[in-house]
């Protein structure tokens, strides 16, 4: 993704290592560990070499990846959303992380839909996948909320726990 996405409140960007004083702080929000998983990222260094080797390798390997979602106007940065290529899946994953200051304001469901609209459109998907805690039920409403269909539990890995996978295919 080179050029920016816009919506109504939104500028979805990609991520540059500039950005890893937001990364600390979002990666180490208990909710994102309990919800999404510890990626023991503790300091500066540690950001910087996720957003390295994370998001930011997705850009040159994939063409897509996280992405940082800050406030159109304010230039705040409030999360984190993207299109995720995973070894452990077969489908592109939409996936979606918000500082809980912001929550309950329609943001994920708003940078999910421009995401979508990017897969369809750019990244020229048919089917779309997301995975959740299935205690997780604010971010599982946003995925039915989009027309996302609860298919099965998943695990991504033997020590896992189960997860929820939603898919969504290309409006006709």
């Amino acid at each position: 993704m080179q050029n920016p996405i816009e919506t109504e409140r939104l500028l979805i960007r990609p991520f540059t290592p500039f950005d890893a004083l937001f990364i600390l702080e979002l990666l180490n929000e208990p909710s994102f560990i309990q919800n999404i998983g510890d990626r023991h990222v503790r300091t500066l260094e540690d950001a910087e070499n996720y957003l390295l080797n994370g998001p930011i390798a997705s850009y040159a390997k994939n063409g897509f990846g996280l992405c940082l979602a800050t406030l159109k106007e304010t230039g705040e940065a409030l999360g984190m959303c993207g299109l995720i290529k995973r070894e452990t899946l077969e489908d592109v994953d939409l996936g979606y992380a918000f500082l809980p200051r912001f929550w309950s304001k329609g943001y994920a469901n708003e940078s999910a839909a421009a995401l979508l609209n990017y897969g369809w459109n750019v990244v020229k998907l048919k089917r779309i996948v997301a995975i959740t805690d299935p205690a997780n039920a604010p971010s599982n409403r946003v995925l039915e909320k989009l027309g996302f269909v609860f298919e099965k539990l998943i695990k991504l890995s033997a020590d896992e726990i189960d997860l929820n996978l939603y898919a969504i295919h290309k409006p006709k």
